[in-house]
């Protein structure tokens, strides 16, 4: 008999299991781990569907699931209606409905990126907030010297700007709280340093990353950023599809003939919205690109106007991706009459 599973994804896990009849097994709640897992619904046959939201530590579950031949499903959160929207919602309820939801074939699904893509995603995402952190720590030195009056045109962090902030007549305790962030800066950026000495490496053996820096405001890292949270080119039929999966879309609320657009969704991935916000910035200033940024900037504003350039500037990674899957395709053998 068929069976179907739910999993309610949480540091304490709710596991549901209905039959083809939608009567419910099984509904318990087990502490994560394999022999935990595994004590439920490890009796169930091979290619048993299980359903789970996209939720905290769900790269470990499906790795779980895959290893022991169950056909992992990943619910997309946001268009969970019948949870989200349920009168009685805790985690019963919520396993129980990804059961049904799978049994009667009307799970929203998201795409389950491969090991080795997420991996890449992780890699770039980690580097992307050390960077972040690094920002931070440089703020609050920007904080300090702004605190005592102390300002510098050009950079503090070259080898000229250092010296300058070395000899700066500062106080004691900003003495101290200076040097300390300057150490921890030093720090981060060796660990930054070897984490990019690893990225160039896999770049150079990519021809996706190489295409994509010809568009102007993507570099290698942009590139690899796009390559990785996108994946699979081919599972968008057209670029607007990718815009919408970015969150780079407008809303659109229609009734009879009355049709308004508002701003982006901001519904998708959000690594990849904040990458090709980041690569307009400089993208809006190319010759491709600055006429139509001008234009939209006159009469939207310059926010709209640089979120505008992003989707064009997605558009044309899209085309290059599918014309690199495109040109690695095998060809088929011409056959002659």
């Amino acid at each position: 008999m068929q069976a179907y599973v739910g999993i309610d994804v949480h540091r304490r896990s709710q596991i549901a299991v209905t039959d083809e009849g939608g009567k419910i097994a099984v509904n318990r709640n087990v502490p994560n781990g394999r022999e935990t897992v595994l004590g439920v619904i490890g009796d169930l046959p091979v290619g048993t569907p299980v359903a789970f939201e996209a939720a905290f530590g769900w790269g470990r579950l499906i790795e779980l699931l895959q290893d022991y031949g169950f056909e992992a499903h990943m619910a997309h959160p946001l268009q969970c209606k019948a949870i989200a929207s349920a009168r009685l919602k805790n985690d019963k309820v919520d396993a129980a409905t990804l059961a049904h939801l799978l049994r009667a074939d009307l799970l929203p699904e998201a795409w389950i990126a491969p090991l080795l893509l997420r991996e890449q995603r992780a890699v770039l995402r980690h580097r992307a907030q050390l960077v972040r952190l690094r920002t931070l720590l440089r703020n609050r030195i920007h904080a300090v010297l702004a605190h005592h009056g102390c300002d510098r045109a050009s950079s503090c962090w070259s080898a000229p700007g250092r010296a300058w902030l070395d000899e700066l007549p500062l106080p004691e305790t900003s003495r101290h709280v200076v040097a300390d962030l300057l150490e921890m800066i030093d720090a981060l950026q060796q660990v930054i340093d070897r984490t990019d000495a690893g990225l160039a490496a896999t770049a150079r053996t990519d021809p996706r990353v190489k295409a994509l820096t010809a568009l102007p405001g993507v570099g290698r890292l942009t590139a690899q950023i796009i390559v990785a949270e996108v994946g699979d080119i081919s599972r968008f039929p057209s670029a607007r599809k990718l815009a919408s999966w970015a969150g780079l879309t407008p809303t659109v609320r229609g009734s009879d003939r009355t049709v308004l657009y508002g701003h982006i969704s901001k519904q998708g991935d959000p690594w990849l919205r904040w990458i090709m916000n980041e690569a307009a910035q400089t993208a809006k200033r190319s010759p491709q690109f600055a006429a139509h940024y001008e234009q939209i900037a006159h009469r939207r504003g310059k926010k709209i106007a640089t979120i505008a350039i992003a989707r064009k500037l997605l558009t044309h990674a899209y085309h290059l991706l599918r014309d690199v899957e495109a040109a690695r395709r095998p060809k088929e053998p011409c056959t002659s009459a």
